[in-house]
């Protein structure tokens, strides 16, 4: 039978015993910098984005280790909007997976550089990787830079994220979904475009898993505002209670927690329903989906 969590653990230890073979220090004083990058990819993380590309690549039987640097180079880039989400300018929190944050482990300035370090080697991991085709890492290449981006992808989320702090009326159900839908869920959309582009999916296929990773996105971010009102500080690693300090806009915060709740359980049913066509192969992507549901941190 299979143990989603045990296939995650043994994922992410794996995932975690590689990340150092990425990483060759300077020997100046700028090596200050790539320490910074490695202290904030290293400090703990479920590896949800990295396994996720691996488990889509495999339904395609593509081995986990072709996958890895598509994966790492995800990661890379998820941990320099981390890193920069904290600062003081943006959400201001002294704590990350129960570990300082970098500007609070180093400084404000090499954080801001480890950032963007860490978001300019993603793409060099990403087009060094071995045994993917050029065309193919241009694909993804492509791919991340939207799904990452300014226009309709995290950043543009971000942005609107903030916007509707300063700016209340423009709180409505579609601006908080199209919120939750950029600011978590474009990199999650990522890692399962990722593992089908590797797996060379068909169109429906693609659209299939799209659709899955679109409701999973979402529900990810609401299950986020549920804990940030309901879970444990010490479980989730970070200060709570923030977002209605900071008088964001969230499903928790517009529809209440019960219909929060709701709205995140009929979208994991979604994504779910959306797996039919892959039969058993899709295991770990519907008990990844239960898991968003369920976590507590």
């Amino acid at each position: 039978m299979y143990n989603f969590k045990n296939d995650l653990q043994q994922f992410t230890d794996k995932f975690n015993r590689q990340l150092p073979s990425f990483f060759a220090y300077p020997k100046g004083l700028e090596k200050r910098v790539s320490e910074a990058m490695f202290y904030s990819l290293a400090n703990g993380g479920k590896r949800l984005r990295p396994f996720l590309i691996c488990r889509t690549a495999g339904l395609y039987d593509v081995a986990e280790d072709q996958a890895l640097s598509v994966a790492v180079s995800l990661e890379m880039l998820h941990t320099y909007s981390l890193i920069h989400d904290d600062l003081p300018a943006m959400d201001n929190d002294d704590f990350r997976r129960g570990h300082l944050t970098c500007h609070k482990q180093f400084d404000e300035a090499t954080a801001i550089l480890a950032g963007d370090g860490l978001l300019t080697y993603a793409f060099e991991v990403l087009n060094k990787a071995p045994h993917i085709s050029d065309a193919v890492k241009v694909k993804l290449s492509s791919l991340l830079a939207n799904r990452a981006g300014a226009f309709d992808g995290m950043i543009a989320g971000q942005m609107l994220d903030l916007a509707t702090e300063s700016s209340p009326e423009l709180s409505s159900a579609d601006t908080v979904k199209h919120i939750e839908e950029m600011k978590t869920g474009c990199l999650l959309a990522y890692a399962v475009q990722a593992g089908a582009v590797l797996g060379q999916a068909s169109e429906q296929e693609y659209a299939d898993l799209t659709h899955y990773a679109r409701c999973i996105g979402i529900a990810f971010q609401i299950t986020d505002d549920i804990l940030d009102v309901t879970g444990d500080s010490a479980k989730m690693g970070k200060t709570l209670g923030k977002d209605q300090q900071q008088d964001k806009l969230t499903f928790v915060s517009l529809y209440g927690l019960e219909t929060a709740k709701t709205k995140a359980a009929e979208l994991i049913s979604q994504a779910k329903d959306s797996l039919t066509s892959f039969g058993e192969k899709a295991l770990p992507l519907q008990a990844l989906a239960d898991f968003i549901l369920s976590r507590d941190h």
